[in-house]
């Protein structure tokens, strides 16, 4: 009489939980939607990401003329702006600096801080960054 050998396996928790997962997504219906699923949601993250890069390039460049700006008035007028407002008008000159007030790329208007922090002789060009808040450490130098 021959015996038969039994075969006996213990599973871990981890182990059982994964091959749930497995049983779940075994069914032919669950694959395609899982997929698509995934898709759609890397879809949505890589556009948020370009659309934040390209608004942090433009505050950039934004944050550049506004610094030119501010150089430029300091030579002419012999001190820093009060405010943004007197780069596009001017107190006793008749050369606007800017056309407009200057906007960052999330649509909030960048801030001049004369003297600057680091720099008593420089002016520095804040944006307040994809928070809006000056307080959260997201600003755009």
């Amino acid at each position: 009489m021959a015996r038969s050998k039994r075969r006996t396996t213990i599973a871990m928790p981890w182990e059982r939980r994964s091959a749930m997962l497995r049983g779940i997504f075994a069914g032919s219906r669950l694959k395609p939607a899982a997929l698509v699923l995934v898709a759609g949601l890397a879809a949505i993250w890589l556009s948020r990401t370009a659309a934040q890069r390209e608004a942090e390039r433009v505050t950039l460049a934004g944050i550049d003329e506004t610094q030119r700006a501010v150089a430029a008035f300091r030579v002419d007028v012999g001190r820093c702006p009060r405010s943004t407002t007197e780069l596009v008008h001017p107190p006793r000159t008749r050369r606007r600096y800017l056309d407009a007030l200057p906007m960052d790329g999330f649509d909030r208007p960048l801030r001049v801080r004369c003297p600057g922090h680091l720099d008593p002789l420089e002016a520095d060009v804040l944006s307040a960054g994809p928070s809006g808040d000056f307080f959260i450490d997201d600003n755009l130098p």
